[in-house]
């Protein structure tokens, strides 16, 4: 009689982790997915290295900018939107109610900031990159021929 028990429970309890399971939405495929936060402790580094964005002061510490990605259960927004403060406008900005206000007041657009520091530690590929191309200065380019224009050529090798 205790193993039918223990056989139900057992099979209400994998029930339950069934229905669980199946109850996870894969975003990726949403039409509109969630935001992603990247997490990059190098990148929140090199940002803490630089001058206040306000003052010119170092040290500085790493700020989230909250306005730019909606809250997700209390998570910081992504560190491509960290820019540095000092301690003292760290804590004003804090403590300010309207962040987007306060950087208004301070007339300067953090984003902007934010987007520069993240391409200085993650710059865009190039087009050589994308072609495969591993040393771009040795590649050979005829402009004065139209039927050539925005082709590539290797240099022949001498024999």
């Amino acid at each position: 009689m205790q193993d039918t028990k223990s056989s139900q429970t057992q099979s209400r309890s994998d029930r339950g982790k069934k229905q669980r399971q199946a109850s996870v939405i894969d975003k990726s495929i949403l039409a509109l997915p969630e935001p992603r936060r990247i997490r990059d402790r190098e990148h929140v580094r090199y940002v803490t290295q630089q001058s206040c964005l306000i003052c010119g002061r170092r040290p500085s510490d790493g700020h989230h900018l909250r306005f730019v990605q909606s809250r997700a259960l209390n998570r910081k927004a992504s560190d491509e939107f960290t820019v540095p403060l000092c301690r003292g406008h760290h804590r004003e900005v804090h403590r300010s109610g309207d962040e987007a206000a306060w950087w208004g007041n301070a007339g300067i657009d953090p984003t902007v900031a934010a987007r520069a520091l993240w391409l200085e530690t993650h710059p865009l590929p190039t087009i050589s990159d994308k072609l495969g191309i591993e040393n771009p200065a040795s590649t050979v380019v005829n402009t004065s021929d139209p039927r050539n224009a925005g082709r590539s050529r290797r240099p022949r090798k001498k024999p």
